[in-house]
């Protein structure tokens, strides 16, 4: 039977498996302002998901 000579540390243990690159985020347009957004998630610029305006913007404060 085999008898490792030392331990194997995590360190390098999890390098084996750090050879990856991560991917950019998909992004879709919206359809009611046309902008870039995240797909299955509320448009951060009008607020609205699935052609509902979910989020209201605050108005805007005159000093």
């Amino acid at each position: 039977m085999a008898v490792q000579k030392s331990k194997t540390s995590k360190q390098r243990t999890n390098k084996r498996w750090a050879n990856f690159k991560v991917a950019a985020p998909t992004l879709t347009e919206c359809p009611q302002c046309h902008e870039l957004k995240v797909p299955h998630q509320v448009c951060k610029k009008c607020g609205y998901y699935d052609g509902v305006q979910v989020v209201t913007e605050k108005e805007k404060k005159e000093d």
